[in-house]
């Protein structure tokens, strides 16, 4: 997926990466919830994400099936910051984070197992 979604987007799908195939309604109720969405706002998300290819609707019900994996959006995301604000320079994008983030031991043992593999 090279589609950029955006922040109310992400919300939608975080919802279906964790809920499953779910109806608009439900959907609209876990974000009424959480962010004091209406309904309204959250079906407007929702076509959009429909438009964009990154959830199917189907059913009567108004069900919600997510296209796109969570980590295939993080992955996109990253590369597009990286692309953005490094000139795509994976090194820059790491330089960057590990001067201004302080670390823990077990952060900087993970990171470092990853690089090995």
């Amino acid at each position: 997926m090279n589609t950029k979604l955006y922040d109310s987007e992400l919300k939608v799908m975080e919802v279906l990466w964790k809920e499953g195939d779910d109806s608009a309604k439900h959907i609209s109720e876990i974000l009424n919830a959480e962010i004091g969405w209406n309904k309204n706002t959250t079906y407007t998300v929702i076509k959009k994400c429909v438009a964009k290819g990154a959830i199917e609707r189907y059913g009567s019900n108004y069900m919600c099936k997510p296209l796109i994996s969570k980590e295939n959006v993080e992955e996109f995301e990253t590369k597009e910051l990286i692309d953005k604000l490094f000139h795509g320079s994976k090194i820059n994008f790491f330089a960057s984070f590990v001067s201004h983030e302080k670390l823990s031991e077990e952060e900087r043992r993970q990171i470092k197992k990853m690089l090995e593999k």
